[in-house]
């Protein structure tokens, strides 16, 4: 795992050169926000830089709920029973199994991997607009139908998800995976 600090917020990064999973832990003013749960494999180093860092996990916020974003969920969860997880309304229904699309979404099967064995269950459910804490929650269907992004004013950062990512070098965004 690598670390990278910039502002109030750290970037772990996992498998960078095979398969890359980031996770972010948010420095707020009463405890950590992460931000995605990577895979099983990431909850050591997720719990490892929260203990160093001296703040619990109060917030949870899953940017859509692929395996690979989700995988550490209940472990994570566990270690912080206290945390809230925040997921968007229209994805909350993919962590119950349910695909069925909306009559306004395109007619493609909702693809990606995702974890039926993941037990804990969305506190908030989000939508666009929502603030928690410093990050503001933006609707970015496609890669999921509920899809979401996360801007923080302060930092001008944008937290994508899978809707953009790099695969040798270049900028790819994801549409309908």
């Amino acid at each position: 795992m690598k670390i990278n600090k910039i502002s109030n917020i750290y970037q772990l990064a996992f498998l960078r050169h095979v398969f890359p999973i980031n996770c972010y832990l948010i420095d707020e003013t009463q405890g950590l926000t992460l931000i995605d749960t990577g895979m099983v494999f990431c909850k050591n180093g997720i719990l490892k830089e929260a203990k160093k860092l001296g703040k619990p996990i109060t917030k949870i916020i899953l940017t859509h709920p692929h395996v690979d974003h989700i995988g550490s969920l209940d472990s994570v969860k566990n270690e912080y029973p206290g945390a809230s997880v925040y997921v968007s309304a229209r994805d909350a229904r993919l962590m119950n199994g349910d695909f069925s699309l909306n009559k306004t979404e395109p007619k493609l099967r909702v693809k990606g991997g995702f974890n039926s064995k993941v037990k804990t269950k969305p506190d908030v459910l989000m939508n666009t607009g929502n603030m928690i804490e410093s990050l503001k929650v933006i609707a970015a269907p496609g890669h999921t139908p509920g899809s979401i992004v996360l801007y923080q004013q302060t930092s001008k950062t944008l937290f994508a998800g899978d809707t953009m990512v790099t695969h040798g070098g270049i900028f790819i965004a994801g549409g309908g995976s």
